[in-house]
């Protein structure tokens, strides 16, 4: 125990001892849920394995060195160098068959909104004013800008309580397109 604590502490693997150390603070703190992953899950699981085996493969190293009765600053440099590149590759390899495993957090963005069903939450929707309430895929609601071009006199003007559909986002304007949309038609509607 007291070689692998003096090799783990003298240069080249506290190098990446270091990394190491805060790698597993990190998941720690992650665990706890006092942090949120600061990174995609894959990145940070690229991250960690990276510096993990980088880690194992210097120690390694040294130790063989020590065994061998090798010391000095260049052999030493060259283990850490020899250990970062092994790492670089075995994580490579490694991360074909996890990255399958690791499903990307998808950003939501404005126009996931399109196709979903809003109220109106204002006195009247036009051309230039309107605010309706939609509801997001994971359940949370947002107030967002709308607006309606009425083509024909017949058709209905939309007014606070009434459901639209948004049909179109316009990214200059920061708002949506909406028209008159029967609730009971939304795919989005759950179930009674």
């Amino acid at each position: 125990m007291t070689e692998f604590l003096r090799v783990a502490l003298d240069f080249p693997a506290v190098v990446p001892g270091l990394f190491l150390l805060v790698v597993l603070a990190y998941w720690a703190l992650v665990a706890c849920g006092a942090l949120d992953a600061l990174a995609g899950a894959a990145v940070a699981v690229l991250v960690s394995l990276f510096v993990a085996v980088a880690w194992f493969a210097c120690l390694a190293g040294a130790v063989l060195l020590r065994r061998g009765d090798v010391s000095g600053v260049l052999p030493s440099t060259g283990v850490l160098v020899a250990s970062v590149l092994l790492s670089a590759l075995l994580t490579r390899l490694l991360m074909r068959p996890l990255r399958r495993m690791i499903a990307e957090e998808a950003v939501p963005t404005r126009r996931d909104f399109v196709g979903r069903m809003c109220v109106i939450s204002t006195g009247r929707v036009d051309l230039r004013f309107g605010q309706a309430v939609v509801r997001a895929a994971d359940g949370s609601a947002a107030v967002i800008q709308v607006r309606q071009q009425r083509n024909r006199d017949d058709e209905p003007a939309l007014k606070a309580g009434s459901t639209a559909l948004i049909f179109d986002y316009d990214a200059e304007g920061e708002f949506f397109w909406v028209m008159p949309y029967d609730a009971e038609l939304d795919p989005h509607r759950s179930p009674r």
